[in-house]
């Protein structure tokens, strides 16, 4: 065996440092010397160091395989061939990421996409047509950016494991449709209906609405303890929200009289210590999406929290109070959320002094 070219070195994205050669048609990357028995790492140093020990790994490889020398067998994934196929290179990331200190939310969409992924691809190798034929199940701007960015994720990691091609190169992302999460005109109907089809989903939907606190976390996970005493008030420490801020709501009247008061400790929901799965209102609200009479498309649960946004702004003109009830973190989040409605163009210095 031997080498008809000086191998070249690179350097991944997230900078770090390979070989890559050809043999016999072959295309082998190498990011360190366990294939030709060397103690070489090149990722192992500071990364202004890499590139250069990445040149005495090449200098390695090619004395190596010119003096006759075969590379090992990489088995530490059941891989006995020379090289591994794009799909167990991504396996491998996806395993990197899985050890990783990420959210379980963030490690199942990781493997949701792997799984999408296996279904797609048929010899190993992922093409940019692979991921074509993902993106093209998904139709809303938001839900094709989520999977592409996942997607993203995954093939980066492979890439910096040994991958040769980038198969998402020059797939773009799409542009969200101004409307998404469009505001209701009759809240009391669709509130009406919901109530109909499942108590909880309305209870959480007059909340987001009347409350404008998000459905998915601060809603879902709301205990008694975050009342006061006589339900007008909810409060939520800053881990409890996204701006990261301590945030206090009035409950309006029409909500408190659905509330019938607890132990401080029980969820509101479920009456126990724990709160719902962090999927129960998209599910409810998915089942409350094919028989409903009432939505339009482009509604979804968050339109409650929009809708309740654009009511307090058109009752008191007041880009201030709109921004504590929203829990945004400044005044330039709630002007661009409001642009964002295309409830009006604001500019921060027309907007009343507080």
């Amino acid at each position: 065996m031997s080498i008809l070219k000086y191998p070249k070195v690179g350097l991944t994205k997230d900078n770090k440092a390979f070989v890559l050669f050809i043999i016999n048609n072959k295309r082998y990357r190498l990011f360190n010397g366990k294939r030709i028995k060397s103690n070489t790492s090149p990722n192992q140093y500071p990364e202004n160091e890499r590139k250069k020990i990445a040149n005495i790994l090449a200098a390695e490889v090619y004395t190596f395989l010119n003096e006759g020398g075969i590379l090992n067998e990489y088995r530490s994934d059941k891989i006995v061939c020379g090289k591994f196929s794009d799909i167990e290179y991504v396996k491998k990331g996806l395993n990197n990421k899985l050890n990783g200190d990420y959210s379980i939310k963030y490690k199942r969409m990781l493997q949701f996409i792997f799984k999408e992924l296996c279904s797609e691809v048929r010899s190993g190798d992922i093409s940019k047509s692979t991921i074509l034929n993902i993106l093209e199940k998904y139709h809303s701007g938001t839900s094709y950016n989520t999977i592409k960015r996942h997607l993203s994720v995954l093939i980066n990691e492979a890439i910096s494991l040994g991958m040769d091609s980038n198969p998402m190169k020059n797939i773009k992302s799409i542009k969200s449709k101004s409307n998404l999460n469009k505001p209701f005109d009759d809240i009391s109907a669709i509130l009406n209906e919901i109530k109909a089809f499942n108590y909880n989903l309305y209870l959480c939907c007059i909340m987001t609405y009347g409350c404008l606190l998000r459905p998915h976390r601060e809603v879902r996970e709301l205990t008694w303890g975050d009342f006061t005493a006589d339900l007008s008030y909810i409060k939520l420490s800053g881990n409890r929200n996204k701006s990261g801020r301590n945030r206090i709501v009035p409950v309006p009247s029409y909500v408190r009289e659905l509330l019938n008061k607890g132990d401080n400790n029980l969820n509101i929901f479920t009456g126990t210590t724990k709160a719902p799965n962090p999927d129960y209102f998209k599910t409810i609200w998915g089942r409350f999406k094919k028989v409903s009479k009432l939505l339009e498309q482009d509604q979804t649960l968050y339109s409650m929290r929009h809708t309740g946004a654009i009511e307090i702004y058109k009752r008191t003109g007041s880009l201030s109070k709109l921004q504590k009830a929203m829990g945004h973190s400044s005044l330039a989040v709630s002007l661009t959320y409001l642009r964002g409605l295309e409830v009006s163009e604001l500019e921060e210095e027309d907007m009343p002094m507080v």
